[in-house]
């Protein structure tokens, strides 16, 4: 049995039988959920329009509960055996203020005070002793009690969105905390105290008003997500990069203009630096990351990456877009671990638009073949021939196994031997490269590759039919049929549900095929030197995902107003056809511009 007979300070009326009674519930808080919160030790009044916490709640294990004025012990109502109250949800009403009488709740392990309207919390918060997560953010706190760092047993601090100015200064006593998130407040500083929270792991401070940071922050060697977005650093401190089990780092939106020197943070897997100052990387710094799997560097004012980023073997995804490059290492093609590069909105010279547009994997291969080549500043034509075929053409079987790919190109063939099917059907193969050679015909035996085939290039052959069974090729996502004779696409490749890129340039399209419209998937479409004569808007808004758009080089009389309502497209193209409006200053503009232009010529 709890506290009962050791009430203190208000008490109800006395009842003969029972003693003294609690007042009633209060409005909103019936008698019956704090029966079961007795039982339960966890009382949740979240969202139901409290401005007051009722005077039964902070005495719910002290005063006589009303199922105990008529006393029995054959019943199901075993008051006696109550539990202290552990858990208080009071998230999302309208409280103003809480109780000092919250102490009188000693045995609380979780307090959740979130969206209300409370500008304080009361200095008897120091006395929960057994307090582990206190949740007090999107509220209207000016200023913490001091008494908050006597919470020795604290692991979960969240007062963000508040209007804090400062912090308490002797923050070294929360010696178990673990998640501090004190963001969208109005920080200036930060205490020194702050490097003594020695068990901090994930500590926000983004979307305050940092100017600076404690060296003291660098001994927090167990933190490993340290977030402080959003602020006005024009440096890190030195001290940061002693931070040994830091993974994630987040120093977007500030005003930095250097790169962080983070020479002992040899966990880092992810660092979030867009939107700074930042005109140069270090080659020192880079080979400094090798576990590094997220770059993000956008909207900086880089002018070149160096060499050394290939020390990087482990990234995935690379984000330099708005930025001031002109060009890329060509090495950066060797690293096979890359899936995601953006790089948009930069003045690249060496590497030609479409090449981009055709995402990471052709822009890796193009920067690969470019290894060898002479003359580095050379761009690359934009319909080369096929190579002469190489001697042999015999398939690296264990290369295949790794790499779950077969490339067949180049070799002169009219038609796909039998074992290189096999050979992708037995390995599970996905990529299949089929490119500069001579096929006039479909290989039907690639049917035997549609439980596993993604991609499939065809590119640079004599194809004038698509036949129909590309349609079992359900698994596509990437379909390449540049530089061959088709005019039409059969209505089999509505199967190709899963189908995300399609390459058309170079063939003999006279309109844009109709069976593409079907396909909901489909975010990038080259359709670039036919002859196509129109823009079907109408089948474009069909296609919820479309984002690339290239139909240079055709020929388009008249560009519809309407166009500019599709838009989900990042990237759209149409120079190099005999329309005049838009003007070329205007296709000259982003897509966005080009895009809203559009829209402003649609009759009203």
């Amino acid at each position: 049995m709890s506290r009962l007979a050791r009430g203190r300070g208000r008490r109800g009326k006395f009842n003969p039988r029972a003693g003294f009674a609690p007042e009633p519930a209060g409005p909103n808080v019936s008698g019956a959920l704090l029966k079961q919160a007795r039982k339960s030790g966890q009382l949740n009044l979240s969202n139901r329009g409290l401005e007051k916490v009722p005077d039964t709640v902070w005495r719910i294990n002290l005063d006589v509960p009303e199922e105990a004025k008529n006393v029995t012990f054959d019943g199901e109502d075993r008051w006696w055996e109550q539990v202290d109250l552990t858990k208080l949800i009071l998230a999302s009403n309208k409280l103003s203020e809480l109780s000092p009488d919250l102490n009188q709740l000693p045995a609380l392990v979780v307090l959740d005070v979130h969206d209300n309207d409370l500008t304080s919390l009361p200095k008897e918060i120091g006395d929960l002793q057994h307090l582990q997560k206190l949740n007090a953010s999107h509220n209207k706190l000016q200023s913490l009690p001091s008494e908050l760092c006597h919470l020795n047993n604290l692991l979960y601090l969240h007062v963000d969105y508040n209007k804090l100015a400062e912090l308490p200064n002797d923050l070294s006593t929360l010696a178990h905390i673990e998640d501090l998130d004190v963001s969208h407040n109005e920080l200036p500083t930060l205490p020194p105290s702050i490097g003594y929270v020695s068990r901090l792991t994930k500590f926000n401070a983004s979307n305050n008003q940092l100017a600076n940071l404690p060296p003291e922050i660098g001994d927090l060697h167990n933190i490993r997500v340290l977030d402080l977005s959003n602020n006005q650093l024009e440096h890190l401190p030195t001290d940061v990069g002693r931070l040994g089990k830091l993974e994630q780092l987040y120093i977007k939106y500030n005003k930095l203009r250097e790169f962080p020197n983070l020479k002992q943070c040899e966990q880092l897997k992810e660092l979030h630096a867009g939107f700074n100052l930042i005109a140069s990387l270090s080659a020192d710094h880079l080979k400094l990351l090798p576990g590094l799997v997220l770059l993000d560097l956008r909207d900086n004012k880089l002018t070149s990456i160096p060499e050394e980023i290939t020390h990087m073997q482990h990234l995935q995804r690379l984000e330099l877009s708005n930025n001031d490059l002109s060009s890329l290492p060509f090495s950066l093609g060797l690293m096979s671990s890359l899936k995601s590069v953006n790089l948009d909105g930069n003045p690249l010279r060496t590497i030609r638009r479409d090449v981009i547009q055709r995402g990471t994997s052709e822009l890796l291969k193009y920067l690969r073949t470019r290894i060898e080549e002479p003359k580095s500043g050379d761009v690359a034509p934009l319909t080369p021939d096929p190579e002469p075929a190489g001697p042999g053409s015999t398939i690296d079987t264990f290369t295949v196994h790794k790499t779950k790919s077969i490339n067949y190109s180049n070799k002169n063939a009219s038609s796909v031997p039998d074992d290189i099917l096999e050979t992708g059907r037995d390995m599970y193969v996905s990529d299949m490269n089929l490119s500069k050679n001579v096929l006039t015909t479909f290989p039907a035996g690639l049917v035997q590759l549609a439980a596993t085939l993604t991609d499939l290039n065809l590119s640079f052959n004599k194809l004038a039919v698509l036949g129909a069974e590309i349609g079992q090729l359900s698994r596509l996502t990437t379909l390449d049929l540049r530089n061959n004779q088709l005019t039409a696409l059969p209505t089999e490749v509505g199967n190709l549900q899963h189908l995300r890129e399609v390459a058309l340039s170079c063939n003999r399209f006279q309109q844009f095929p109709p069976v593409l419209y079907s396909l909901l998937k489909l975010e990038n479409v080259f359709a670039n030197d036919n002859h196509i004569a129109a823009i079907d808007v109408d089948g474009l808004l069909k296609l919820p995902q479309i984002a690339t758009l290239d139909l240079q080089n055709n020929d388009i009389m008249q560009v519809p107003p309407q166009l500019g309502n599709v838009t989900s497209l990042r990237s759209l193209q149409l120079g190099g056809n005999p329309f005049r409006v838009p003007r070329p200053a205007i296709l000259a503009k982003s897509t966005a511009d080009l895009l809203e232009y559009l829209r402003g010529r649609i009759p009203t």
